[in-house]
């Protein structure tokens, strides 16, 4: 087992944003794993860039397509922008957020003056007509 990403302190504060999903009754199948393994499963995936297939089951308890159905569930259900909001609040109560060196990412936002397109224009060349189909 390699030494835990995810603190107890951590934990216990994520926990609470992680939707529990119910058991089925009738086909059961196999039980969940431990959603802890899975974020564990999770944080070193995308902090080594490693293949979901390639992450080794016994060192965290959770499988490679577990993390990554779980990552995705987490997706759907606002898990990640939850987080993200729970750190802003934290750190803005503690005073430690400086928005005067904010950036902004400008590729979310429309060109006001229409821009450059994407796909330079076909010239048409001296002499030739224009198409009209």
């Amino acid at each position: 087992m390699v030494d835990r990403v995810v603190t107890d302190e951590l934990w216990l504060r994520l926990e609470p944003l992680i939707p529990v999903p119910e058991r089925r009754y009738r086909f059961p199948g196999r039980r969940r794993a431990d959603n802890r393994a899975a974020l564990e499963g999770i944080l070193f995936v995308v902090s080594t860039g490693m293949r979901w297939s390639d992450l080794p089951t016994a060192m965290f308890g959770a499988s490679g397509a577990t993390c990554w159905r779980r990552l995705k569930e987490w997706h759907q259900a606002g898990v990640w922008q939850q987080l993200h909001q729970t750190v802003l609040a934290e750190l803005r109560a503690a005073g430690l957020l400086d928005l005067a060196h904010a950036v902004v990412d400008s590729s979310h936002l429309r060109a006001l003056k229409g821009g450059t397109s994407p796909v330079p224009a076909r010239s048409t060349g001296a002499g030739w007509p224009a198409s009209t189909t």
